[in-house]
């Protein structure tokens, strides 16, 4: 549980294992340059689903993301769960420690920075929760906050 960046980010102090090396850091590559970012409008795929396969594919082979439009997901929904994630991520250690577990197998957990924490020489910034969104495993979700549910 110490290991997480939320049980100890705000203290002050970075821990130097989460301090990459100037020549390691992502600063020095050549990151091809655009105009846009390929958008993608799953409103096109009732209409022509392969067409939208292949734009998916495409965009992910040449840019490695994209920009999804027209998905449905309203912004009131999308707005609700990112609150809902701060106020996970923001509760006292002792709610979220029985989540917790650095056993890459489990099908839920609450881990930091990378399943190779324990080998990795730098870690990344950045707690995990980690479970299956199907309806069916709802008792898998945090119990809390209660509207996580």
């Amino acid at each position: 549980m110490e290991r997480l960046v939320s049980s100890w980010c705000n203290d002050g102090a970075l821990p130097q294992s989460y301090i990459c090396p100037p020549e390691t850091r992502p600063g020095k590559l050549t990151i091809p340059r655009g105009d846009t970012i390929p958008v993608i409008n799953l409103g096109e795929a009732s209409i022509n689903r392969n067409n939208t396969i292949i734009n998916v594919l495409g965009a992910t082979q040449e840019f490695g993301f994209f920009q999804v439009v027209n998905h449905g997901v309203s912004e009131k929904l999308l707005n609700d769960t990112m609150k809902v994630l701060v106020e996970f991520f923001e509760m006292p250690m002792e709610d979220k420690e029985s989540l917790y577990s650095e056993d890459p197998n489990k099908v839920y957990r609450l881990y930091t920075s990378n399943i190779n924490y324990g080998t990795e020489k730098y870690h990344f910034w950045r707690d995990v929760l980690k479970h299956p969104c199907h309806q069916a495993c709802i008792e898998l979700w945090p119990q809390k906050p209660t509207r996580y549910r």
